[in-house]
Order: C-alpha cells, then structure tokens, then sequence
C-alpha cells in the first residue's frame, strides 16, 4: 500500500469538516477528484491509519505523526520555474500574517493554476485537484499549506511556525 497525494488532499479535508459529512459523491465534489477515487483514497488512510477503521473521521495523533514527521519525505517539495498560480508557503493563510515583508518582496510558492492571480515559484500540489478543492473550503486551504511548509516549502522559522500551528489545532495530538 502506497498513499497517493489525493490521500492526504481527503485526510486534510476530515480534518477540515470534522469528519465525513453526506455522500463519496459530496466528498469527492469537494475535492475535485471522482467518488471512486474518493472510496479508495480513504480505505488507504484508513490502511495507514490516518483515518478511524469504523468512524469517518481523521485519527488526529497519528495525522499530526504523519504531518510533523513524515509527509516531508513521502511527498517531498520539487521547485519548478515562475509561473502563475495559487499562493502557498508563507504567501497563504494561516502563515502569511507572519511574513507579510517576504510576501511583499515577491518570492513566494504558488501552485500552478489557470484561475491563479499571483506569480512565483511553482511547487507540484499534492495533487491536481488541489487548488480548486483549496478555492472552496477556505479551511482546507489552510491545512495544505500547512501541508506544504512541512513537506519543504519553506525556511526553518516557516516550518516550525508551520509545526505549532498544526500541534496547536491538533491540541493534545501533537507532542510527538
């Protein structure tokens, strides 16, 4: 078993809602991806062990493991070249109160998108239907930047600011 970005695109979404509400195809609306894909995405969380076996709901010590410790080195960041996009890093809620002179200096991570209206570097999202999913729900949005600074968009004060962020919304989850 392999998780596959849009895993973690439905986790991060869990996380969002509080847990599944209504229907695979309401879910996989959400996330741009279809309601097969959505099925399969979250029998391999719960597999990994992201999501509760019987409960569709996200397993938050073992998401918060997985963002802190892991997704760094299972979905790794790869620069592209400048291109216009969404914002991510830094540039996007929940971090971009932090670094508002960086911001304003113009180097900033986007994912590539045609409805994008900022340029910078291009990082691959998680997966395709990343930036629609994250034009949507503005809390998910949130945690996929979050998403982002931890698996390498960002300095060191960005993903340790990244990391509190993440073991303060998790609560008692986080301590690892």
């Amino acid at each position: 078993m392999k998780l596959k970005g849009q895993d973690v695109l439905l986790v991060l979404k869990l996380l969002s809602d509080g847990g599944r509400k209504g229907t695979f195809a309401a879910l996989a609306e959400a996330l741009g991806i279809s309601a097969s894909e959505a099925h399969a995405a979250l029998g391999r969380a719960r597999e990994a062990g992201l999501v509760h076996p019987l409960e569709d709901r996200a397993i938050k010590a073992s998401v918060a493991e997985f963002l802190l410790h892991a997704i760094k080195y299972a979905f790794p960041v790869k620069p592209g070249g400048a291109t216009r996009g969404m914002p991510t890093g830094f540039a996007a809620p929940p971090l971009n109160h932090n670094f508002r002179s960086e911001v304003r200096e113009g180097f900033i991570w986007v994912w590539p998108d045609p409805e994008g209206n900022q340029g910078g570097l291009e990082i691959k999202p998680l997966c395709r239907s990343v930036p629609a999913a994250a034009r949507r729900d503005a809390s998910l949005y949130e945690w996929l930047v979050l998403a982002d600074v931890l698996r390498g968009a960002g300095r060191a004060r960005e993903r340790e600011l990244a990391a509190s962020v993440v073991k303060e919304r998790l609560g008692g989850h986080a301590d690892s």
